[in-house]
């Protein structure tokens, strides 16, 4: 983390990175647990998600733990920097996250269900934060693909927020955005399913530990 003697700020489009048109690296063709193709193609019906819950490392296990979830693969978005590689996104000078796309069949898990674990699974109320893990990368972050995920998302947040203030935390910083126009960049080879190849390896998530009044999720 590049910006410890400062306050995490996200950059302006014009203060942003230059980064790159193409990736400099490809992305590995399938998930190491579930076997599927990272990139697709997903099966017709299939739904896509996308979570910011700070390090992608352990959020992405939490989510590809869960029945009904086909793939998952890391990578950084709602930033400004086409392309960014990891170390200029914990610059903090590329705006993005540290997301986690899921592919999910929504026959055996629905989205409501994938938001009740996204909210357990970190304290949504900490800003450019995750714990100890300090910059806007760690940042929490919706991006809904569809109106119905929008909506769902927005349900969510309103439940959740009624019952982290009763429980004594304050408002709910998440960023709440469509996918659209804030494109999904897959991060590096080693990053995908990093604790699956790692297993004894960092996990810097942690939820509140009060539980989020919708679905039931499935684990």
């Amino acid at each position: 983390m590049f910006l410890t003697n400062r306050t995490p700020e996200l950059p302006t489009p014009e203060q942003a990175l230059r980064g790159r048109p193409e990736p400099e690296f490809s992305v590995p063709e399938r998930h190491t647990v579930l076997g599927n193709p990272l990139l697709g193609p997903y099966p017709e019906g299939f739904e896509v998600a996308d979570f910011a819950l700070g390090c992608f490392w352990g959020a992405e296990r939490n989510f590809w733990q869960t029945e009904g979830v086909w793939t998952t693969l890391v990578g950084y978005q709602g930033g400004s920097t086409p392309n960014p590689s990891y170390e200029e996104v914990c610059s903090g000078l590329t705006g993005h996250t540290e997301a986690v796309r899921v592919v999910f069949d929504p026959k055996i898990v629905s989205y409501p269900e994938l938001l009740k674990l996204f909210w357990e699974s970190h304290n949504p109320t900490q800003g450019f934060r995750q714990g100890n893990d300090v910059g806007t990368q760690y940042r929490s972050a919706l991006y809904p693909h569809t109106p119905a995920q929008q909506a769902a998302a927005e349900s969510s947040r309103e439940a959740y927020q009624e019952v982290l203030r009763g429980s004594g935390y304050g408002e709910i910083t998440t960023e709440l955005l469509p996918a659209e126009g804030r494109t999904f960049y897959p991060a590096e080879p080693y990053h995908q399913q990093y604790l699956d190849k790692n297993p004894g390896g960092y996990c810097g998530i942690g939820g509140t530990g009060v539980s989020c009044p919708i679905g039931v999720a499935r684990a």
